[in-house]
C-alpha cells in the first residue's frame, strides 16, 4: 500500500511541476485512451459477433427482385462500415489535440519565465526554472500522449481497413473467413 502513496506523491508533484495546462492534457488522454480501448474491445469480442448478425439477417429475408436484394446488401454493408469506423475520427482528433495542448504549456511556461525576467531583470535563476519546468513538462506530456495514441492507432486503423474489405463477404456469407473459417 506504500507504493501507492508514493505513485500518487509523485503524480501530484509532477502535475504541480507542469501548471494547469497538464490537467487539460491528462483529462485528452484519459478519453482518447478510453476511446482507443473501446475500439480494440469492439474489433477483439464485438465485431464477429456483429458481422454474423448481419449476415444472418441478410441471408433470412427473402427478395422480391434482385434491385430489392442489392439495395438491401448494400444497406448491411454500410451499417457495418459505419459500425466499424465509430469514433476513428474523434481518436484522431484527440490525437492531434495532445501537442497542441502541449504547444499551450509551453506558452504559458514561457510567460511565466518573461514575468520573472521583468520583475527581477532575469537574475533570480530559481524562479525562472519553474517557468521552465511549467514549459517544457506539458510539451513532452502532449508529444508523449500523441505518439502512443499513434501507436495504438496504427493497429485500430489496421482492423478498420482490413475488415472493411471483408464487409462484403460477411454480409453475403460468401467467403470461409467471414462464416467463421480460418481461411
Amino acid at each position: 500500500m506504500y507504493w501507492l502513496t508514493e505513485l500518487y506523491i509523485s503524480l501530484r508533484d509532477f502535475m504541480e511541476q507542469g501548471g494547469p495546462v497538464l490537467w487539460y492534457i491528462a483529462i485528452l488522454v484519459t478519453f482518447m485512451w478510453a476511446l482507443i480501448f473501446e475500439r480494440v474491445y469492439y474489433f477483439l469480442f464485438v465485431h464477429n459477433n456483429f458481422a454474423a448478425n448481419i449476415k444472418h439477417r441478410y441471408l433470412s429475408m427473402k427478395f422480391k427482385t434482385p434491385w430489392h436484394k442489392n439495395q438491401t446488401k448494400t444497406r448491411f454493408i454500410s451499417e457495418g462500415k459505419i459500425s466499424i469506423n465509430k469514433n476513428i475520427q474523434l481518436i484522431q482528433v484527440c490525437i492531434a489535440l495532445c501537442p497542441l495542448f502541449g504547444l499551450m504549456g509551453t506558452v504559458t511556461g514561457m510567460i511565466e519565465v518573461f514575468q520573472v525576467m521583468a520583475f527581477t531583470g532575469g537574475g533570480d535563476a530559481r524562479s525562472m526554472a519553474g517557468g521552465v519546468s511549467k514549459a517544457t513538462l506539458p510539451t513532452m506530456a502532449g508529444m508523449v500522449s500523441s505518439l502512443s495514441g499513434v501507436l495504438a492507432m496504427i493497429w485500430v486503423k489496421n482492423q478498420v481497413e482490413s475488415n472493411e474489405l471483408l464487409m462484403v463477404d460477411y454480409v453475403t456469407g460468401s467467403n470461409k473467413q467471414a462464416q467463421g473459417g480460418t481461411k
